[in-house]
This record gives C-alpha cells, sequence and structure tokens, in this order.
C-alpha cells in the first residue's frame, strides 16, 4: 500500500478535512449493514485511517465487533485519539497481510483505499482468506470511468492522476474474481459532505487527502484561488451544499 500516509502533517489534517455529517455518515453505514447477512458481525476495516467509519459501524451496527487496520501508524495514532470505541481495536496492517487468523470476519469494509493497493491480486487472496465462507467485502471507491468529484472542477490537474492511480471497474472485479469472489453488485451512493462551498474550502485549504501530493505548491495555490472565487459567489447568494459520489463493489465468496 502507499505509504504516503506516513506523513504525520496529512495524519492531522486527515480527520477535519474528511469527515461527513452525522447523518450522512449513520446512512453509509445503514448501506454497509444492509448487505451483511448476520448479526452482531465479526468486521474488518481495512485503511481504516482516522477511524471515522470504523466509530461509526461500531455506534450504529448492533453488536458487532471491528478490527480497523492501517499501515501508517500516525493514522493510527489519530484514529485512537478521534474515534476510540470500546468494539473497535486499532492495528497495523493492510491489505495484503491482515494480522487475524483464516475466516475471522463476516464482513470486510474498504473505503477510498483500493487505489493505495499496490498489489491488488494479493489483497484479493489475503481478504479471501480472513473472510468467512457467508461473509461480504464491500469496496467504497469511485471507478476510472466515472471520476466526478467537484474537487476536479478546481484542480483539473488531479483529475489526470487520478485516472492513473484509481481503478476501473471491470480490472477491479477481475482482480477479486480470480482469486475466488463472486460480484454481487455494483451500486452508486451519493452524500451530502459539507452544507456549503465555503465549508468545503476550509477543509481542503488544509490539503487532507493523498491527492493533493501530486500537485506542485503553484497548482494548488491556482485552484485554491479558482476554489475562493467559487465562494465569493457563493456568498452573495444561497449555500451549495456539496455531495460527494462513490461505487460500491459487493461481493461475496464463491
Amino acid at each position: 500500500m502507499n505509504r504516503v500516509y506516513d506523513d504525520e502533517r496529512l495524519a492531522g489534517a486527515y480527520e477535519r478535512g474528511n469527515e461527513m455529517p452525522v447523518e450522512s455518515l449513520r446512512s453509509w453505514v445503514d448501506l454497509i449493514a444492509s448487505r451483511l447477512d448476520r448479526t452482531s458481525p465479526a468486521l474488518l476495516e481495512v485503511g481504516t485511517g482516522t477511524g471515522m467509519f470504523a466509530a461509526g459501524l461500531a455506534r450504529w451496527i448492533e453488536g458487532a465487533d471491528l478490527l480497523a487496520v492501517d499501515p501508517s501508524e500516525p493514522m493510527l495514532a489519530e484514529a485512537r485519539r478521534h474515534n476510540p470505541h470500546p468494539s473497535v481495536r486499532y492495528e497495523p496492517g493492510s491489505a495484503e497481510a491482515v494480522p487475524a487468523p483464516a475466516d475471522s470476519f463476516d464482513g470486510v469494509f474498504l473505503s477510498r483505499v483500493i487505489h493505495h493497493v499496490t498489489d491488488r491480486k494479493a489483497a484479493a487472496r489475503e481478504l479471501a482468506r480472513v473472510l468467512r465462507a457467508d461473509g461480504k467485502l464491500i469496496i467504497r471507491t469511485t471507478f476510472r470511468e466515472h471520476l466526478d468529484a467537484l474537487v476536479y472542477d478546481y484542480w483539473p490537474q488531479l483529475r489526470v492522476t487520478d485516472q492513473r492511480r484509481f481503478p476501473g471497474e471491470k480490472e477491479l472485479v477481475n482482480d477479486f474474481v480470480t482469486a475466488g469472489f463472486v460480484l454481487q453488485e455494483v451500486a452508486s451512493f451519493a452524500q451530502p459532505v459539507t452544507a456549503s462551498l465555503r465549508e468545503y474550502h476550509d477543509r481542503l485549504v488544509t490539503r487532507p487527502q493523498s491527492k493533493f501530493t501530486h500537485l506542485t505548491t503553484r497548482q494548488f495555490q491556482d485552484g485554491l484561488r479558482r476554489l475562493e472565487a467559487a465562494v465569493e459567489r457563493e456568498s452573495e447568494g444561497e449555500p451549495m451544499p456539496v455531495t460527494e459520489r462513490y461505487d460500491v463493489a459487493v461481493f461475496s465468496l464463491a
């Protein structure tokens, strides 16, 4: 997995820069829960970051027990600080190396992680190893064909780099089917992330996502000026809520 998140500055900015409204997080948790077949499930989150989803899953899925792994110690430190929960264990680990025995989990969840995985086929085999026979693998991502985030309006260079970094739907599905998974569905789901462009600006000014490391200082500042101009136009009228859409791929084991 890409080790950019070992950057302590990025880890420190990540929580505030990627949080979402409680109602939106709850909607995502409800979507994930609806794909699981067991009550009180044992769950694994791979690439937990600062633990927002892990804590949400533990909070709103009754009886859930979670192992949340990340290869970045700075991210794990932030997760333990911002999102502690008695049903969540934060441990070092990655999609290619999960610190758990075989057949441990009823559900495995990856959010905005798969493009950081350097060997998806190895990761698919490892996740098949730790998932129980009736379990589900849920991947939240954006396929290369569907790069439609608002951020590209202000930093068009990011669309170019993300076209290289993000997998297409067919190649991702093939990697997991080859490892013994069966594709259950591919869905699209969108939720609000900020109430206004100004709030969106205030979180992105800290460069809270790894994609911004691909920009030069000048490119980042140019994009920020474009966003600030949009914020000024917004201040003359009604706030513009920002919604983010993601692709969701759900797999089971054959």
